[in-house]
């Protein structure tokens, strides 16, 4: 291909007849030859007369110009001109192509994997042997260099890996490589990397290195923490540039099992920095649900922090100094406390040695004064190692010399005799209430509610360190509560009862908040390796490259010391591992990890991702050719003076010669209602994209042959719909799957469609990003949608109920997987007045068919077959893949047979085998 500019032609040869153009121009201009004059007497004669029929001398400059360009047309056109031309793969012989293949990746892994198959077409071109290795799945091996079209056909079977390259592994594949020479396309993901120069250098030796990277910034997300009440959460970035914002979203199921979003948490990147901060502020009861903090709209495992055991609900033990009053429970030391912990704690009772046995999060002792010998050993232990130990106030310990002439370890301060009461019958003053939380108490930022207030305490005495201890005060400075460190632990001692008889906190919900604070400090740690050594651990669920938990197959278990190391890999992938007491995340990014930039060496050609589409131009130019030499035609006319007289029709005809020919609309509408009408049709819209166009008609023909196999409907093969020309009456049921650069439709267009849906027809509302942030309109795909949808007269939607219709249409569901498996499915809203009706196991739902069912699971893509029945896009991975591949598909039957039968599943016939089938 020769190339000028952002322009190529493929046979630059047929343009060297642009050089016959100044010929072409001398022999037009000679023909007619110029007129010999002769004078003649007699010509006097005709002067005044009119000729009928006139010849020009010289053909005017202005047409030969026309003829000059049609002919530069045709020659141009014919020489293959291509707008931005893609340049072949330089080099000849053996082409090995390196992925790195790992978490950062994914994100744009569908244009790696775009460009991946560029090089490999232009490798089959030359007839160069390819071979395609990932670094993060290395093997010992020396690259196997196979025919560009046998590794075309796996590289859809391709994917990134949650971790990343291992150095040992790398290096015992480089062992393996042999002499021969080959030239690497690496695709890089564009960060800094330890055992990057060793590989280069390798490849280097064997010939020239051009390296690939994408323009996308890499984003990654360290392990949550839980401090002081707060979620705190670090996301980095490789490359430190301008200010940009992200947001961090909470995943957990909801009450009813369905996995949301819990919270959204807005991240700001500072201009010039790699690390921002965000913080979340959940209750108790939500912060247990979170199984997963994600950065929304990025679909990579380095974007994905797991939550464990450290978020979840810890093990309180509540000890008193004095038995419940009978009847008297709210008098009881304890009642305010359970009250208080039961929602967001376990709660642990008994002695104090079982209670030392079980090893809780946090004890709490009220009004206990004294211990035995061997539990103040025990409990000295236990708090230096990390516990809390939460003491109350009380009467016991008014009374008490406890912590009085030297200080005791399990007390934070010393304690005056006695104690102080004020606001009573027997006391002068008023109660008191509570001073402002410092910045630096665990309360901070807690609001103190005016009706809060103190008549006794037990006072501290004077101390250097008194004032560092106090972590909440009177409004007069003196001490509230108290906390001393111990260890890895700490004692924090209220200086009232944990009941309403020395203060008014335990009424309130400032009591709770304080409670809260504390105990959560308590959550357990990351262990160590000290604590993992001699355990094993099983992996419960793993993450993939992409971010989505998988359950894990039948991994084998891992050695505590090696999850302590927190770097994942093939052996040892990120997910959830549960021990003997615990679970615990590892999470692909460790709590100090930080991103980079790759730094390649000068002489290394780095280029992008992105790569301008080629456009033909044969065509255009053929049809410019062609309007010139009908102009020229009319011209020619016009000046030989028969144009007057020829007769409107057949200037008419002309013309339209000239204009694009127009299909027969009457005969296609008659052989589309033909073939429509006679079987079962489904089909899909067209959207104007020839991948997303062939995806769904192959999604269509694998959901026909499946309804062919397993029910009564026998589909033609389906058919493809363009809105702005087709009747869609023919159809019951319409895939649409949404594209980026679908165009909008018509007035027209709409107006069918209302039309339809109104009478009775389904549409599959297909978004197909549910990889990345799920159906809604935070991604480009959901916004589209949103833009699609607006002039549609569509009905109040809802997400898809557990007892809806389609759950139960052939097949009985709870989950709708395609090739991704979110659980966003929206349909139309239940009347407000479905209730279950009696001897009915579901409600009577959606009288009709749901006229929309939106999405976003790629479902054409998990039902896609050929004409042989073969799957045409992996699903998963092994045996998970298959069974999400076959939801998929009966999914898709349960949808066809509800747009065919409508709710006949809501029938009391059906009653008996339903219940029969559900276990009731």
């Amino acid at each position: 291909m020769w190339v000028i500019g952002p322009i190529g032609f493929t046979a630059p040869l047929l343009l060297l007849g642009l050089l016959a153009l100044p010929v072409l121009w001398i022999l037009l201009r000679a023909v007619p030859p110029a007129p010999i004059r002769r004078r003649f007497p007699g010509v006097a004669l005709l002067l005044g007369l009119s000729d009928s029929e006139t010849q020009t001398d010289r053909t005017p400059w202005w047409l030969l110009l026309l003829r000059m360009l049609a002919a530069a047309a045709v020659i141009t056109g014919f020489a293959g001109p291509v707008l931005n031309p893609q340049a072949g793969e330089a080099g000849s012989g053996p082409l090995l192509i390196v992925l790195d293949a790992g978490w950062a990746d994914a994100g744009d892994w569908p244009r790696r994997q775009d460009r991946v198959a560029a090089a490999l077409t232009e490798a089959g071109r030359a007839g160069r042997p390819v071979a395609v290795i990932l670094r993060s799945d290395l093997a010992p091996v020396a690259p196997e260099f196979l025919s560009a079209d046998r590794w075309t056909s796996r590289l859809a079977g391709l994917a990134p890996l949650p971790w990343e390259p291992d150095p040992q592994a790398q290096a015992a594949w480089i062992g393996a490589l042999g002499p021969e020479r080959f030239e690497t396309l690496w695709l890089s993901n564009g960060l800094a990397d330890e055992a990057r120069a060793d590989l280069l250098s390798a490849l280097e030796a064997r010939g020239p290195v051009r390296v690939v990277e994408g323009g996308r910034p890499v984003l990654g997300l360290r392990p949550a923490r839980y401090e002081d009440g707060i979620v705190r959460l670090s996301a980095v970035r490789a490359v430190a540039g301008a200010g940009a914002g992200a947001e961090i979203a909470a995943i957990g199921p909801d009450p009813a099992g369905v996995e949301r979003r819990l919270a959204v948490a807005p991240v700001q990147f500072a201009a010039g920095e790699t690390v921002a901060e965000a913080e979340l502020s959940l209750p108790p009861e939500l912060r247990n649900r979170v199984s997963r903090f994600e950065i929304a709209g990025l679909a990579s495992a380095g974007a994905v922090s797991l939550s464990d055991d450290s978020l979840r609900r810890r093990e309180v033990a509540l000890l008193a100094g004095r038995e419940d009053r009978e009847g008297l429970e709210l008098l009881s030391p304890l009642h305010f406390l359970e009250q208080a912990l039961a929602p967001s704690a376990d709660l642990l009772d008994g002695d104090l040695g079982d209670v030392l046995l079980a090893r809780p999060d946090a004890i709490i002792l009220a009004d206990i004064a004294r211990l035995a010998p061997d539990e103040e050993a025990g409990l000295v232990e236990w708090v230096e190692e990390g516990g809390l130990l939460v003491r109350f106030a009380g009467p016991r310990l008014a009374a008490s010399d406890v912590s009085r002439d030297e200080a005791d370890p399990l007390m934070p301060v010393r304690l005056r005799a006695g104690g102080r009461s004020v606001g009573g019958a027997m006391s002068w003053g008023e109660p008191k209430g509570l001073r402002p939380f410092a910045e630096g108490s665990p309360f901070a930022g807690l609001e103190i509610p005016a009706e809060v207030s103190v008549t006794s305490q037990v006072m501290a005495q004077p101390d250097p360190e008194l004032a560092g201890r106090v972590i909440a005060a009177l409004a007069d400075g003196t001490p509230l509560v108290t906390r001393k460190r111990m260890g890895q632990g700490q004692v924090v001692l209220f200086h009232v009862t944990a009941n309403a008889e020395w203060s008014t906190l335990p009424l309130s919900g400032l009591f709770v908040q304080m409670l809260e604070r504390l105990a959560i400090a308590t959550r357990p740690a990351a262990p160590d390796a000290a604590e993992l050594a001699g355990t094993t651990w099983t992996a419960e669920r793993v993450l993939d490259g992409f971010g989505r938990l998988h359950p894990a197959e039948a991994l084998a278990g891992v050695p505590g010391e090696r999850l302590a190391g927190g770097v994942p890999g093939a052996q040892m992938p990120p997910g959830l591992y549960a021990g003997p007491e615990r679970r615990v995340a590892l999470n692909v990014l460790g709590s100090e990890a930080v991103l980079a930039p790759a730094m390649w060496p000068a002489r290394i050609t780095v280029e992008g991702l992105e790569r301008a589409r080629e456009h033909p131009l044969k065509g255009h130019l053929l049809a410019a050719a062609l309007v010139l030499f009908g102009l020229d035609l009319l011209a020619s006319l016009w000046l030989s003076g028969r144009l007057g007289r020829m007769r409107g029709g057949a200037v008419a005809l002309l013309c339209l010669a000239l204009l694009p020919p127009v299909p027969a609309r009457a005969q296609q509408d008659d052989a589309l209602a033909l073939r429509a009408t006679g079987e079962v049709v489904l089909a899909h819209v067209v959207t104007g994209d020839e991948t997303v166009d062939r995806i769904a008609q192959a999604g269509l023909r694998g959901l026909s042959m499946v309804l062919e196999g397993r029910t009564s409907v026998e589909p033609a093969e389906p058919m493809a719909v363009d809105l702005e020309t087709d009747e869609l009456a023919f159809f019951p049921f319409l895939y649409w799957p949404v594209s980026l650069d679908q165009p909008i439709p018509s007035a027209e267009a709409y107006g069918r469609l209302n039309r339809y849906l109104r009478g009775g027809g389904m549409i599959l509302f297909d978004t197909r990003d549910a990889d990345i942030g799920g159906f809604g309109t935070g991604t480009a795909a959901g916004r589209k949608l949103q833009q699609l949808a607006q002039p549609l007269d569509i009905p109040p939607l809802e997400p898809l109920p557990p007892d809806h219709v389609l759950t139960r249409t052939f097949y009985l569901l709870q989950d709708f997987p395609g090739r991704y498996t979110s659980r966003d499915i929206w349909v139309e809203a239940a009347p407000a007045d479905a209730e279950l009706a009696e001897g009915m196991p579901f409600r009577n739902l959606n009288d009709g068919v749901s006229p929309v069912v939106i999405g976003g699971n790629d479902w054409a893509a998990a039902w896609a077959m050929d004409e042989g029945g073969n799957t045409l896009f992996p699903v998963g991975r092994g045996y998970s893949g298959e069974r999400q591949r076959e939801l998929a598909l009966r999914f898709g039957v349960n949808l066809i047979m509800h747009v065919l039968t409508g709710n006949y599943k809501s029938d009391q016939v059906h009653v008996p085998d339903l219940l029969e089938r559900l276990g009731q």
